[in-house]
């Protein structure tokens, strides 16, 4: 068994040019347009084949602007501990990294990426710092080290000086009496809410931005903050110049019906709201019962993940975060005059773990001193409602106490500044409980859909219908329209593509229950594996394959430690560990069962592209501005970290994109992924008004096969781009392919009402036209199961020039 490798990224390619002017494309980026798509880029300055500094980024210039972005999106660049290999441990704030490269460097990496009309949105860790090994590489934590609450550092970090007898207790030596990133003793949290801390921990990226060195910012994990809105208020006025507001992205996870507050200071989130809305189009509702029920029958789980939430979340509250939830259940008896209270104490503890345990969401968003928002009421209220049945009845009175107190009703408590704590650290415990006691727990223990289990997803939503998107992206052009869109993280559980390929299996239940019940029996002493460990296995084989035996280790270590029911990374099961691992080296060394598991994703292949091509040219032409994460411009089979984040091997890429710009047909699925992300992308940087507003869904219609199509319009009525994309592709075979069915884009394009200018379109990857306001969606999709409609106009659409046939693609061959 083997899989195409991914090699050290290559620094060169002779095909492309070097200048972004004769030789460039038109309408690159410069510092007066908008953001039309970004590519991020993970660096990391360690030596060896992974490293990846201001160099190597630097000579992707070429490749980047011919790819089609606007802003090269870089992981954090600020001096990280020693032998960091992602940059979000942060020592110094006063230093580029010099294992990236140092100032220098920098500075000539902006400067290539100037000269390609490519501008950089910057990752900004504002919430913690590193805890390096050994602790003096932090000079500010080394002088809180040194002198405790005396130091002029003190007041940089979130620290309980009374719990610690007046020092801070480090890694190792007790429970730690710091707030950190989540369960994360290695980072310890800092206090943004002081003015002197954001100045002095954003100085340097500020010059930088009033240098135009940095163009957007991305801000990282800001429901850890004290007062999120207050921060982003400083921050863009620091940022920003007068009627020109700087590009600021926050990494904010919204869940369910949570929309992002609307008084932040921002653009929008970087893009996980999006991930679960796109992917969800492509997994058919009508897969869920028979799922559930073969999910049910191969583990014996429970059919809903409202309690496995549960205990995770409660499991986070009373181990990960144990000294957290000590600190708040402290300032919490204080606020309501119970310190001296044993029974009362043990009565709030109770009542304050089940609120946390039942919060659906990171936090509610109150501001100590001010009015709650009637959202942030009804959310806490409710939230009590769902706890108050847990708690025993003695208990119960003490939740009313703690929700007003949460809300900022201190009710002339005596201890007021202990009130006003508690809101804070109330909403600062809620959010890394939400992260580690969902996304790092339970999204290990119920894997009836591991397609679902993704951050900032809900595995209890299975689906998403299509007006529902329609209804979401009417909402990004009103709300949010500079907004980021993503399929893909250095943080995702598993790759989009890997997802595209596991949503097949909601429209081949029946085979899939089949295939996986024959694999269970593969092995007559049975699996060592817990039954929903198992479970994920095989999901993770399906959606993943071809996958080396390392990958497989290493997803599996994870898994079974992150799950935390038998193993964990604070007290693994190592005999536990070693049986499920031999288990899956079996496997992958059993011949006729790497031959069947072979077999059954062939099976799949044909939907797998019609999900993968689908996903993307909805995300790359949806409202909001979309990331392609480095390397998934080809098909993209990672899973969760350190897995994807690999060396990518650009090389191979620009070569592939060299082809099709020199008018080759592409080969395979990865050039027909390739071919779908540079014209989406080149489609938005020619013509951002077309993308920067305007949404409105285009029906179709002639028969049952009309419902597997979806469309919409980018612009507005007069002239834009549709797209049209495949979905549900298995059960559009068993309608008989696409028969009548056509689209509905009369009054569409152009004053005659009859289609575009002239009456025609041009699909951007074929070069194909179509005529009439309703093409027959068997003609438009004869090539691809995607396709991108531009007016068909005398010249290029897009640009000022005829369009080159290196600009069009041609189906598969």
């Amino acid at each position: 068994m083997s899989e195409p490798a991914e090699s050290e990224p290559t620094v060169s390619e002779p095909t492309m040019p070097d200048a972004a002017s004769p030789g460039g494309l038109p309408g690159a980026a410069s510092p007066e347009t908008p953001a039309t798509g970004t590519y991020r880029i993970q660096l990391r300055g360690t030596d060896g084949p992974g490293r990846f500094g201001f160099d190597e980024a630097a000579a992707l210039a070429p490749y980047l602007e011919y790819l089609g972005v606007s802003h090269v999106y870089l992981s954090p660049i600020l001096q990280a501990a020693p032998g960091s290999t992602h940059g979000y441990d942060v020592i110094d704030h006063d230093r580029l990294s010099a294992e990236l490269g140092g100032p220098d460097a920098f500075r000539a990496m902006v400067e290539r990426f100037r000269a390609h009309g490519l501008r950089v949105l910057a990752d900004v860790v504002p919430n913690h710092m590193a805890i390096p090994d050994p602790p003096e590489a932090n000079r500010a934590l080394a002088s809180v080290i040194e002198e405790g609450p005396r130091s002029p550092y003190a007041r940089w970090f979130d620290v309980d000086w009374e719990a610690g007898g007046g020092r801070i207790v480090l890694p190792g030596e007790g429970e730690p009496n710091y707030r950190r990133f989540f369960d994360i003793s290695g980072l310890i949290c800092l206090r943004q809410e002081d003015p002197e801390v954001f100045e002095r921990t954003h100085g340097l990226t500020l010059r930088l931005v009033n240098e135009g060195l940095i163009d957007g910012l991305r801000i990282d994990h800001p429901d850890g903050l004290a007062d999120p809105r207050g921060y982003l208020d400083r921050l863009s006025e620091a940022a920003s110049a007068p009627g020109r507001p700087r590009w600021i992205l926050v990494e904010k996870i919204t869940t369910g019906a949570e929309r992002l507050p609307a008084g932040w200071r921002c653009a929008g989130t970087t893009g996980y709201d999006a991930l679960g809305m796109v992917g969800g189009l492509f997994v058919d509702p009508d897969g869920e019962e028979p799922l559930t029920a073969a999910y049910v029958a191969f583990t014996g789980g429970p059919a809903a993940f409202a309690e496995v939430e549960h205990e995770a979340r409660r499991y986070a509250a009373e181990h990960g975060l144990r000294p957290e939830l000590a600190r708040l259940h402290g300032v919490l008896c204080r606020a309501l005059g119970a310190a001296d209270d044993p029974g009362r104490r043990d009565d709030l503890m109770a009542a304050l773990v089940e609120l946390l345990a039942a919060m659906p969401v990171y936090r509610a968003y109150v501001v100590p001193g001010e009015p709650a928002s009637p959202d942030a009421a009804r959310l806490l209220e409710e939230t009590a409602r769902h706890a108050r049945d847990r708690l025993p009845r003695r208990s119960r009175g003490e939740l009313d106490a703690i929700v007003a107190l949460a809300l900022g009703d201190a009710g002339g408590l005596a201890d007021a500044e202990a009130a006003a704590d508690f809101v804070v650290r109330f909403q600062q415990t809620s959010a890394p409980l939400a992260a580690k006691g969902v996304e790092d727990t339970a999204f290990y223990r119920w894997s009836r859909m591991a397609a679902l289990n993704e951050v900032g997803g809900d595995p209890a939503r299975f689906a998403v219908e299509p007006a529902a998107f329609h209804d979401y992206c009417a909402g990004l052009v009103r709300e949010w329209p500079a907004t980021m869109t993503t399929l893909s993280t250095h943080d995702t559980k598993r790759q989009e593509d890997v997802r595209a390929r596991l949503a097949v299996l909601a429209e081949l239940p029946g085979p899939w229950a089949s295939a996986v019940g024959r694999w269970h029996g593969w092995d007559p002493e049975g699996s060592p594996m817990e039954p929903d460990l198992e479970y994920l296995f095989w999901q993770t084989l399906v959606g993943a394959w071809p996958i080396t035996e390392d990958r497989v280790t290493e997803f599996l270590t994870k898994a079974m430690r992150e799950a935390k029911t038998r193993s964990s990374w604070l007290d693994p099961d190592t005999a536990y560990e070693k049986e499920v691992l031999a288990y899956a080296r079996r496997v992958l060394a059993d011949a006729d069962l790497v031959t069947d598991l072979t077999g059954f994703v062939a099976i799949l292949e044909p939907y797998f592209r019609s999900n993968i091509l689908g996903q993307k040219i909805v995300q790359l032409t949806m409202p909001g501005v979309p990331d392609v994460y480095q390397g998934c411009e080809l098909t993209g089979l990672a899973l969760v970290d350190p897995d994807n984040r690999r060396p990518v091997d650009h090389g191979r890429r620009r070569a592939r994109l060299a082809h099709l710009d020199g008018g080759g047909e592409p080969a395979d699925l990865d050039d027909e992924k390739l071919l779908v992300t540079s014209r989406a992308l080149r489609a938005r940087r020619r013509r951002p008004d077309w993308f920067a507003g305007g949404y409105e869904p285009v029906p179709a219609s002639g028969g049952a096969a009309a419902r597997h199509a979806l469309a919409f319009l980018r612009g507005d009525r007069d002239g834009g781009a549709v797209t049209v994309a495949t979905r549900l592709p298995v059960g559009l075979e068993r309608a008989g392919g696409w028969g009548d069915a056509h689209l509905d884009l009369e009054g569409i394009g152009g004053p005659e009402g009859t289609g575009a200018a002239g009456g025609a379109w041009r699909d951007l990857l074929t070069g194909d036209v179509h005529r009439g306001p309703r093409p027959r969606l068997a003609r438009v999709l004869r090539a691809h199961p995607v396709a991108l409609l531009v007016p068909d106009a005398a010249g290029d659409p897009l640009g000022e020039g005829p369009l080159a046939d290196g600009e069009r693609g041609g189906g598969p061959r």
